[in-house]
C-alpha cells in the first residue's frame, strides 16, 4: 500500500475497555450531517471547550458507531468533530462501511496499479458528496483517509459492546484473532477488498451485514427490479424460524420461500445472554424499537431526512430501556 498512516490520534481505541463510572452517549450514523451532529451534541449537554466537544459532566463520554462520511454536505465538519472528540477522550468511534468503501476507494492495490473499490458510476455517485471535500489524491484527503484507518471494527466495552452493523461471535473471534484489538494494517485493508480472501467475508459481515444464499436457486428481486439469490439477515432474531422472519431490506417478503432455516443460521443470531450491543447501518423508518432485550439499532435515517437518534447507557443498569432513547429533530 502506498499510502502509509501520517498522524496517528492521541486517544487508542482497544476491543474490551474498562467504562469505570462513566455514562455513555451512543451515536450512530451522521453521514456529513454536521448541523444535526451539533444540534445533537448541545440537547446532550456538550459544549465545545479547549478544541473538543465535552460534557459539563466529565463522566459522560460519546461513542459513534462509524459511517460520518457520505450523503450529506458537511463531511469534513463531521469528522473534525469526531476527531477533536477522540483525540481529547471525550470519545470513542469505530468505523462504518461508508469509511471502509473510502479506504479502499482512495488506496491502490501496488501490484495492479488500480483502486481497491472501482471508481464506478455507482460508486462515485455515492461518495460524491465527500469527494467535493475531499479531491481524490490531495494531500488533505491522504491524511483522513489514513486516519479513518486507525478506526476499529467494533469496541467490547465491560457492560456493552458497539459495532456498525453486525455483532457475530464467531466472525468477532476470528478478526480478534488475526487483528490488534479489530484494527486492520495496510495489507489487511488491501486483503479485505479481494472477495476470494477470509479477511474479505468477516470485515464485510461486520460492517455490512450478514447475507445468506436462498435455497434451491431461489431467486427475489430487489427494490431497482434486480435479481439476487441472497438476502441480508436479522442477525439479531433469535426468534426467526423462516426465511421470511429472518429477511431484511427485501420489498416483497412474499417473494421469499416458505421453508425452515437451516441450522447453521439460526446458531449464528446473537446470544440472548450476551451483552447489550449497539449498532447502526440499516436506515430504520418510524418510531424506534427494541430489536431485543439486548440488541439495538439506533440509525433512523440521519443521512437523509430521519432525526439523529441516540441513547443514554448506564453501564450500572444494563437492560435496554426506550425511555433512554433521545429522537433530536
Amino acid at each position: 500500500m502506498s499510502r502509509k498512516i501520517t498522524e496517528m490520534p492521541k486517544f487508542y481505541h482497544f476491543a474490551n475497555v474498562s467504562q469505570g463510572n462513566k455514562m455513555y452517549d451512543i451515536i450512530p450514523d451522521i453521514h456529513g450531517q454536521a448541523g444535526k451532529l451539533r444540534s445533537a451534541l448541545s440537547s446532550l449537554g456538550y459544549e465545545q471547550k479547549n478544541g473538543a466537544w465535552r460534557h459539563t459532566d466529565p463522566k459522560r463520554t460519546c461513542v459513534f458507531l462509524g459511517d460520518f462520511i457520505d450523503r450529506g454536505p458537511d463531511n469534513e465538519a463531521v469528522i473534525d468533530i469526531v476527531r477533536c472528540m477522540v483525540d481529547a477522550g471525550t470519545a470513542y468511534a469505530i468505523m462504518g462501511n461508508h469509511e471502509l468503501n473510502a479506504v479502499h476507494f482512495h488506496t491502490k492495490d501496488p501490484k495492479s496499479g488500480e483502486p481497491a473499490r472501482a471508481h464506478s458510476a455507482k460508486n462515485l455517485k455515492q461518495h460524491a458528496s465527500f469527494l467535493q471535500e475531499f479531491p481524490l489524491e490531495a494531500p488533505r484527503t491522504t491524511e483522513v483517509i489514513s486516519w479513518m484507518m486507525t478506526l476499529p471494527l467494533f469496541i467490547e466495552f465491560d457492560a456493552f459492546r458497539i459495532v456498525h452493523a453486525c455483532w457475530n461471535e464467531a466472525v468477532i473471534g476470528e478478526l480478534l484473532k488475526i487483528t490488534k484489538n479489530g484494527r486492520l494494517t495496510d495489507e489487511q485493508f488491501l486483503s479485505a477488498a479481494n472477495k476470494k480472501s477470509q479477511l474479505f467475508s468477516l470485515v464485510e459481515t461486520t460492517t455490512k451485514g450478514p447475507e445468506a444464499t436462498l435455497p434451491d436457486d431461489h431467486v427475489i428481486y430487489d427494490k431497482e427490479g434486480q435479481g439476487r439469490s441472497e438476502v441480508r439477515l436479522q442477525w439479531w432474531n433469535g426468534t426467526a424460524s423462516t426465511w421470511k422472519e429472518i429477511a431484511t431490506s427485501v420489498p416483497n417478503l412474499d417473494q421469499l420461500p416458505d421453508s425452515n432455516l437451516p441450522a447453521s443460521i439460526k446458531q449464528s443470531v446473537y446470544p440472548p445472554n450476551s451483552k447489550p450491543v449497539f449498532f447502526g447501518h440499516y436506515w430504520m423508518t418510524g418510531k424506534p424499537v427494541l430489536q431485543t432485550n439486548n440488541a439495538l439499532c439506533l440509525d433512523y435515517s440521519a443521512g437523509r431526512e430521519g432525526p439523529l437518534v441516540s441513547y443514554q447507557f448506564d453501564p450500572v443498569t444494563t437492560l435496554l430501556d426506550l425511555k433512554n432513547i433521545t429522537i433530536h429533530s
